[in-house]
This record gives C-alpha cells, sequence and structure tokens, in this order.
C-alpha cells in the first residue's frame, strides 16, 4: 500500500518547555482504518489540529503524499484531508442540506456560491448515507446522531483522500454511537482511508484494522486490535487496573476495577 500520510519525530508543546508528546512516528497507508486511544489529555485532538494545520509541531515533519503539509494552501489541504469534529453548533437554522453543500467550498472560487451539481453531489451524499430525508430540515432542530451524518456527508463532499473522525460518539446515547460506527464502518469498507479517535476501547474493535494507543506522551503500541488490546497496554494507556473478559473481532468486554482508582 502506498503511504499516504507520514508523521515524523513528531513533537508538540504549548509553551515550548512541557511536551504533549514527543518523537511520535505514525505511518498511513492508502485504506488504512485506524482508532487512536488514549485518556483525555494525552493530545488525541492535537494531533489532529497538526494534521490539518490548525496547530504547528514544536519540531518534526509531518507529509502528506510524500510532500510537507506546510507546503500546501489551505484549499490543497482541504481537498486531501477532512475532519469530523466531536460536535458542531451553527448560529443561523441552516437546512441541513446546506451545511452539507459547505463541503464543497474547496472546490468554490472566491464569492462563488455552491451550484446545481454541487447540490447533485451533497444530495447524493446523503442519500448515500440515507439521511435524504433531512435535507430540508433545520440542523438545528434534529438530533445529535443526525448532527453527526450530516457532518459525516459535509467531509464526503471535499472528496478527501483522508477523514479524521475526532471522538464522533463523546456526546451520543448507545444508539446514535451504533448509528454513527456503522456509517464509519461503511466507508472504511468502501477503501475510505479513516483515523478515528476514541476513548471507547470497543470502537477499535467495531471499525479498525488497526489500533494506536497513546499516552505518558508517546504511542504506546500500534498494531492490529488482536496484538494492540491487551490488559497490559491498556493499563499503560489509561492508568487502571483492566481486565479482558472476552474479545474477537466483533467483540470487546473490558471490566475496570473502580477500586483501583
Amino acid at each position: 500500500m502506498n503511504k499516504i500520510l507520514e508523521i515524523k519525530n513528531a513533537t508538540f508543546s504549548y509553551d515550548g518547555n512541557k511536551n504533549i508528546w514527543q518523537d511520535i512516528n505514525i505511518d498511513v497507508s492508502d485504506g488504512d482504518n485506524i482508532c487512536i486511544l488514549g485518556a483525555n489529555g494525552c493530545g488525541k485532538t492535537t494531533l489532529f489540529n497538526c494534521i490539518t494545520r490548525n496547530a504547528n509541531l514544536t519540531s518534526g515533519t509531518i507529509l502528506l503524499n510524500g510532500k510537507n503539509i506546510n507546503e500546501y494552501t489551505i484549499t490543497e489541504l482541504a481537498r486531501k484531508i477532512g475532519i469530523v469534529y466531536q460536535d458542531h453548533t451553527v448560529t443561523f437554522p441552516y437546512k441541513s442540506l446546506e451545511v452539507v453543500k459547505m463541503g464543497r467550498t474547496p472546490y468554490l472560487k472566491v464569492f462563488e456560491t455552491p451550484g446545481k451539481n454541487d447540490e447533485d453531489i451533497a444530495y447524493g451524499i446523503m442519500k448515500d448515507l440515507g439521511i435524504e430525508n433531512l435535507a430540508d430540515t433545520s440542523y438545528s432542530k434534529i438530533s445529535g446522531g443526525q448532527r453527526q451524518l450530516v457532518l459525516i456527508a459535509r467531509t464526503l463532499c471535499q472528496s478527501p483522500e483522508i477523514i479524521l473522525f475526532d471522538e464522533p460518539t463523546s456526546h451520543l446515547d448507545f444508539k446514535n454511537q451504533a448509528i454513527v460506527m456503522k456509517t464509519i464502518r461503511q466507508l472504511a469498507e468502501k477503501g475510505i482511508t479513516t483515523i478515528m479517535t476514541s476513548h471507547y476501547p470497543s470502537h477499535a474493535y467495531k471499525t479498525s484494522n488497526r489500533v494506536i494507543l497513546m499516552g505518558n506522551k508517546k504511542i504506546i503500541a500500534d498494531g492490529s486490535p488482536k496484538d494492540v488490546m491487551t490488559e497490559k497496554f491498556l493499563q499503560e494507556t489509561y492508568g487502571v487496573k483492566i481486565k479482558i473478559n472476552k474479545t474477537d473481532e466483533e467483540q470487546c468486554f473490558i471490566d475496570i476495577d473502580f477500586r483501583d482508582i
């Protein structure tokens, strides 16, 4: 497989003194479906911000298709990398289709508005995701799970090579979590390269062929779910005693010893 994204010897610090993480190396190949697990504050979102150039590495390099990301224009980068954040609130009551069409922005000229072709692309993507019934519904009036699906549709409108999912189920109930995770898995099955951050180990089994554990300012483990999702690695990642009762390709039953907290 071709390497799409290469993170080389990357270190990040907000103040130049205390590193959030250091000397991180990650290679992402075409078709990878990666889940990054780690405790709050370990720097998962910060890593995404560096990949999308919303933050700058303290040291190290990020290459996209062999080219330093700093050499891309913002528009060029938006055509290559899309991101779905944890949640999104709009000030104005846009219809959901209008929100999805915003994903066409990297392909428009200055002051140009989306045309009929852009609308057809947006509606087609909503239909593929099974949310075309939301097209004329105000984005501000739909459920959290539906909003996430609309944001996924908007990101797909960018036609990116890589989609980043930043804890996409963090505010959702179990049903909406399942719907969003099923959608991400379907994208992966279509060959779309995805990188997702999550707090939930079970998500790694349901969507990913590769798991990266982050903690203690470094990559603790990187490999297949079977090899990485062990009690030893998870305990080091989360800092609590963990017991895995049963795991297979679809299931992950993990117990935390609350007495150890």
